[in-house]
């Protein structure tokens, strides 16, 4: 009953922002790091027979060097594979220490044992969504069961050290079971100290040039982050003086607190640093704002405006690791770039440093590219007021009419510009044809001339976009595995809405941050449940798949800021975003509007189903008005036109396509059937 009440304390925030709590008989205790004391006993000399486990990987191979050049007699370097060693006195063994068979196999072959050191262990960085149960074991099998079944069976020694993980004491993105198994391993450590036994527990930083820092674009990632990878040699005789010393359980690593610390601590409370005194940075002066400041304010306007903006890129290409800034968009969106909240902490350090100013933590976020970052900064150094869109407040007169000076689309026939559409109603070209074939439909299966044979379709045509599949992923900087992901409408309606905005002889790219409105019907949202996506991109199908993500995708990529709509009211739902559209230009909530549907098949229930209701045509051929009409027929398309009131398109010179007299909407409520037409 103590510890359910305790628990329940720890759970109901009694204990503040803790996220490092134990729930002992004792008591509750909560962990803090500090500051080792000064070194002043003696480094430990390795005398006799020492086993290194992991002895021929990076770290392993550099205690053996260190090894046999400070006492010890006779190595024992243990792998899972085995391999050589050039050093001499060393025997290189290859053993699973998982199998408690094969390790006391192995030390009834080699005889006693002075000192373990335990350095094996495999890293794999997977996000804890991913940390199935065979990721568990691989991260865990070697590190733990080898230092459980050496602990058991090696005797009595003089040292006992295990290399554990500062991914074990503050954790490390990705290596959730990693850390996990260097907890394991302290936990070994303070079971053997309790019982008087020999044990040194060391959770290591990065070390450079060998281990898991040994990638030169790891380490740099590393040292942007305050972790600087630390010399081999340093690091050994360091674990040294830690043995000597009978650390119980020590943390050593390079760090550079100031940009470690903010970077770490940005999404919440780290109470575990707060004894370290680099926590309690004294605030920063203004002496490098005044300087910046002052810079600026001896440059014409326009260079103000580059000069800031060239800051920004230089600390964006740096922060992610670019040699220049020649990579680095200005209208791109962080995120895109490859900012996670880690970088975009870094980005405002840095940023905070070069201009002074107190910059918050989601400085990233707030201000999402290097244009609005550097408008931002701008305004906060000179003072000056940029423009800032906001909901427009003045609605359409009477007299101005709502025109159309923008369409892009996709029909089937191959109708893909508003040309190729005449072209085709002009000549009479029939765009119907045979069901797709790259759609994974069992095409021989699903038809059947009975409507009531259950399952099938008695009409194999319909008007069909075969080229849906394609997409210039680069063009709207979306990487190919989220492409895959994308539900092919979005795809569609990004591509005819920038069609339909280079028609109207306006820049795609032109009008981010302006009340754009993006109003798209759709009603068929079924290809998160057929897409076979590649591995690894499952976290795209959320967005990729969801009904509000149609318009709201559009608005992200083009930057507009006025309402996104995704509207879905079956047949007429293009239609209803027009009215909609018109609506919201008339109040004043957008300047102009994309406005359109999409329809794409990625299944053929809506045929299967509509056969069981007999309201297909059998030819997949409308016939409206006629005496031959037996049904409808099922086709694909999109379509975005671009609208706004008439006055904006004379003054900017626009071309007007058509003008929208009225809309309205309404429903027949009860009526013959819920289908009825």
């Amino acid at each position: 009953s103590r510890t359910e009440g305790r628990l329940a304390a720890v759970l109901s925030g009694a204990l503040g922002a803790e996220d490092q709590i134990a729930v002992r008989s004792g008591g509750v205790l909560v962990r803090r790091l500090e500051h080792a004391p000064p070194v002043t006993a003696a480094a430990w000399q390795p005398r006799g027979t020492v086993l290194i486990a992991g002895g021929t990987g990076g770290l392993g191979s550099e205690v053996a060097r260190w090894a046999a050049g400070n006492g010890a007699d006779r190595l024992i370097l243990v792998s899972r594979r085995g391999g050589t060693t050039d050093l001499p006195n060393a025997e290189v063994h290859a053993c699973d220490l998982a199998d408690r068979d094969a390790v006391a196999a192995l030390l009834a072959e080699v005889g006693p044992i002075d000192a373990v050191v335990h350095a094996a262990g495999v890293a794999a960085d997977v996000p804890l969504a991913a940390a199935d149960e065979d990721h568990l074991r691989a991260v865990t099998e070697g590190k733990i069961r080898g230092a459980e079944h050496l602990d058991e069976l090696a005797g009595d020694v003089d040292a006992f050290v295990v290399f554990s993980s500062i991914s074990g004491v503050w954790g490390s993105a990705g290596q959730a079971a990693y850390g996990a198994a260097n907890a394991a391993l302290d936990a070994l450590v303070a079971r053997r100290r309790a019982a008087g036994r020999p044990g040194t527990a060391i959770a290591w930083g990065p070390w450079a040039r060998v281990g898991m820092a040994a990638d030169e674009d790891i380490a740099g990632q590393l040292r942007r982050r305050g972790l600087v990878p630390m010399d081999p040699a340093r690091a050994v005789g360091a674990m040294a003086y830690a043995v000597g010393a009978g650390e119980s359980a020590v943390t050593i690593a390079d760090v550079r607190w100031p940009e470690f610390l903010p970077a770490f601590t940005a999404a919440r409370a780290r109470p575990l640093f707060d004894d370290l005194p680099e926590a309690a940075t004294p605030a920063t002066t203004g002496t490098v704002f005044a300087t910046f400041g002052q810079r600026l304010a001896g440059l014409p306007a326009a260079d103000r405006e580059r000069h800031v903006a060239d800051l920004v890129r230089t600390h964006v290409a740096a922060v992610l690791g670019h040699a220049t800034s020649d990579a680095i968009a200005p209208g791109r969106a962080f995120k895109d770039l490859g900012f996670d909240s880690l970088t975009a902490v870094d980005l405002r350090t840095r940023l905070r440093a070069a201009t002074g100013l107190p910059l918050p933590a989601t400085l990233a976020f707030d201000h999402p590219s290097v244009e609005r970052l550097a408008a931002h900064l701008l305004q906060e150094l000179t003072g000056a007021v940029t423009a800032v869109a906001g909901p427009v407040t003045v609605a359409a007169a009477d007299d101005d009419p709502l025109v159309i000076v923008g369409m892009g689309i996709r029909f089937p026939g191959g109708a893909d510009t508003p040309e190729a559409l005449w072209e085709l109603v002009a000549t009479g070209t029939d765009a119907i044809g045979d069901f797709p074939a790259d759609r994974g439909w069992d095409v021989g299966r699903l038809y059947h001339p009975d409507p009531d044979h259950p399952g099938t379709s008695y009409t194999r045509q319909g008007g069909f976009l075969y080229d849906a599949a394609q997409f210039d992923a680069e063009l709207f900087g979306i990487s190919p595995r989220e492409a895959v992901a994308m539900d092919p409408q979005q795809r569609l309606l990004l591509e005819t809405s920038w069609e339909a905005f280079e028609r109207a002889g306006i820049d795609p790219l032109s009008l981010r941050g302006e009340a754009v409105g993006v109003f798209a019907g759709a009603n068929s949202i079924d290809y998160g449940v057929r897409a076979a996506v590649p591995e690894g991109s499952e976290g795209h199908l959320l967005t990729g798949t969801a009904g509000s993500v149609v318009s709201g995708r559009i608005s992200y990529t083009f930057g507009l800021e006025g309402p996104a709509v995704t509207i879905d009211t079956a047949c007429s739902s293009s239609l209803v975003a027009l009215h909609l559209a018109t609506q919201a230009l008339r109040t004043g909530e957008c300047t102009m509007a994309l406005v359109g549907g999409v329809c794409v098949m990625s299944g053929p229930e809506t045929f299967t189903q509509f056969s069981r209701q007999r309201g297909l045509a059998a030819d997949g051929r409308c016939k409206p008005f006629a005496a031959a009409a037996d049904g409808t027929g099922w086709a694909e398309g999109a379509g975005m036109l671009l609208v706004e009131r008439l006055s904006s398109a004379r003054a900017a010179g626009r071309r007007v396509l058509a003008v929208v007299r009225g809309t309205a909407v309404n429903q027949d409520g009860a009526s013959n059937g819920l289908t009825a037409p």
